[in-house]
């Protein structure tokens, strides 16, 4: 799913995957060939300054953005990693969209098209001439009645966040192809080989998105506010540290500690259990919607490098947990692998961007 507002760049092989995140900007380029996509190159730059200062991330809750400073971050960082020219595909927050999955008639997609506005006024909270819709085929369902109905997941953006983007890429002198929600790009990169939903847990540096997938298709998206800088909050505030030495801690320590250090998995459990309880709620109420079972559970982000986390959340949630790995579905070198499982959840958004056909 693509907001369709740009024209379509075609008789390129490479396409670059931009993620445009709080703290971080992730680029990743991907060839495609008659073999496969394979991983071209990739470029990361992360910035502590939200951690001291919450105007300077790159990305906020707010519709405001300093696009030309963005502009600048990113090319810098595509020349620092020679990353070539080729059409993009750009990432929008979840938090700055509005999405829903909803069941309609059996209908076509003439059909469709023309009635969406009329479904989407019931779900979009703001007037729908400010917004750009977009809406994808994700399934159909038999209702307790026995009418077949197709499932439809419609995405709502305000116009003004579309305009901020299209001017960052503007700003970078880079060919925009297309906007999708990070959703999308988790869906695409985590999903595309499953038959049965799954649960990704994308824990950021200011929100955590808790998304239903399957077959590279976004079922359903909310999202916290309880994220990996709420946990360096707490322990900065626990412990009387600076919030980057907090952060240094956690990242080093996270839920592994033993004896002495065990009091920082004491100081970030409720946090990580709020982040818990929201999924389990997501995972219930899409189960009960919908009587589809959800076996399996994805973390991705960064804070899914978080030492012990996995092995948590799998405690907690009693089923199969697993760190996000996306490289698994491209061709890449092997001085590649000993940076994999730590790279994989923090690039899983770009290289479902970077993937879209």
């Amino acid at each position: 799913m693509a907001l369709g507002f740009l024209k379509k760049i075609i008789g390129s092989r490479s396409r670059l995957g931009v993620d445009i995140g709080t703290a971080s900007i992730k680029v990743a380029e991907i060839d495609s060939s008659d073999k496969g996509p394979e991983l071209k190159n990739y470029g990361y730059l992360e910035s502590y300054d939200y951690l001291e200062r919450a105007n300077a991330a790159f990305q906020t809750s707010t519709l405001h953005l300093d696009e030309e400073n963005i502009a600048f971050y990113l090319r810098k960082l595509m020349s620092e990693a020679k990353i070539g020219r080729a059409p993009v595909m750009a990432s929008l927050p979840s938090f700055s969209a509005f999405t829903t999955l909803i069941e309609v008639p059996q209908l076509t997609d003439e059909e469709l098209s023309g009635s969406m506005s009329l479904h989407a006024k019931q779900y979009i909270p703001i007037p729908i001439s400010e917004a750009t819709l977009d809406w994808t085929r994700v399934g159909e369902r038999t209702d307790a009645e026995g009418v077949k109905k197709l499932q439809i997941f419609l995405i709502s953006v305000p116009n003004v966040v579309i305009e901020n983007a299209k001017k960052i890429f503007k700003y970078a002198d880079l060919d925009l192809a297309g906007i999708e929600i990070e959703g999308a790009g988790l869906a695409r990169s985590l999903t595309s080989d499953k038959k049965n939903p799954a649960l990704i847990i994308d824990i950021g540096s200011r929100s955590t998105s808790i998304i239903i997938a399957r077959e590279g298709h976004l079922l359903f998206v909310s999202q916290t506010d309880f994220a990996g800088g709420s946990l360096t909050q707490v322990i900065a505030n626990a412990m009387r540290l600076s919030p980057r030495r907090a952060e240094d801690l956690k990242r080093q320590r996270g839920l592994a500690g033993a004896g002495p250090e065990q009091q920082l998995s004491t100081i970030i459990e409720p946090i990580i259990d709020v982040i818990i309880n929201e999924s389990l709620r997501a995972k219930q109420n899409y189960e009960n919607t919908y009587k589809s079972k959800i076996s399996e559970v994805i973390v991705s982000g960064g804070g899914a490098n978080l030492p012990g986390l996995i092995k948590y959340i799998s405690g907690a949630l009693g089923m199969m947990v697993s760190k996000a790995q996306p490289f698994d579905a491209l061709a890449h070198t092997s001085e590649m692998n000993p940076f994999i499982n730590e790279l994989g959840p923090i690039f899983s958004v770009a290289i479902g961007l970077a993937l879209k056909k």
